[in-house]
């Protein structure tokens, strides 16, 4: 018996690494259906390598390993009276402690994918044994970095603010530009603990959420409220973390 064109089911080819990324930006669906079907993760992770990269070498060379040491000292007041109170000798060895760990800003795309591997895993068991979930890990790995594609440009913003000269002498390396309401908050005498809060009310961090979210819904298959609830979840539990950071920092 020849089956009739009903009876056949058609899989929607998938799309390619470019309109994958475009996609990501103007019709996130069509991207995350594609992921699917064929996670291709690599791609928007070589892409956010290669500007990590960039960013650390702007970061380091036009604003300075100096400027950024003496931005780190000016925000702790425990590290101000460590070096007002030492030798030239001790003061100068903190400077450099503090220095190498900006350095570090060229390994980025080794961080990237470690957090990669690891958020994709928390979000991969949450959805499936907390939400009833089908996706595999492949998959949540292309949610991951096709979600986290706006951050890469919160950092090309950044680089066009650096040399454009828009921050200036004023950058602050843990909050660059203002598109989260703790920017604009900042020098005000407000309790350490609440700037988590606010720096996470920001343009790009919330846009991540939001792809995150529709990313995992269509992978794990599972509605998009729970998945809502789980990357949400995920980012308050983060958020409480920074805050006890910043009350022992």
């Amino acid at each position: 018996m020849v089956p009739q064109v009903s009876d056949v089911a058609v899989e929607t080819p998938t799309l390619g690494p470019v309109p994958r990324v475009i996609n990501t930006f103007v019709a996130p669906s069509k991207t995350f259906e594609a992921v699917r079907q064929d996670s291709g993760w690599w791609v928007p992770y070589l892409i956010a390598a290669v500007i990590g990269v960039l960013y650390a070498f702007v970061v380091l060379h036009k604003i300075g390993v100096p400027a950024l040491v003496d931005d780190t000292i000016r925000q702790s007041s425990r590290l101000e009276s460590s070096i007002s109170s030492a030798t030239p000798e001790v003061a100068a060895r903190i400077r450099g402690q503090i220095a190498s760990q900006f350095k570090i800003l060229y390994a980025g795309p080794v961080f990237s994918i470690l957090i990669g591997m690891a958020a994709a895993g928390i979000l991969l068991a949450t959805a499936n044994f907390g939400a009833g979930g089908r996706a595999t890990f492949k998959q949540m790995m292309g949610v991951w970095f096709y979600g986290t594609l706006p951050l890469t440009v919160f950092y090309l913003l950044v680089i066009v603010a650096i040399y454009t000269g828009v921050v200036g002498d004023t950058f602050n390396i843990k909050n660059a530009i203002g598109t989260n309401v703790g920017f604009y908050m900042t020098g005000l005498d407000l309790p350490k603990t609440l700037m988590p809060f606010l720096n996470a009310i920001d343009i790009f961090a919330i846009w991540t959420a939001i792809l995150l979210t529709i990313g995992i819904s269509i992978v794990s298959g599972i509605k998009r409220g729970a998945a809502a609830a789980i990357v949400f979840g995920w980012w308050i539990v983060v958020i409480l973390l920074q805050c006890v950071g910043a009350a022992f920092s």
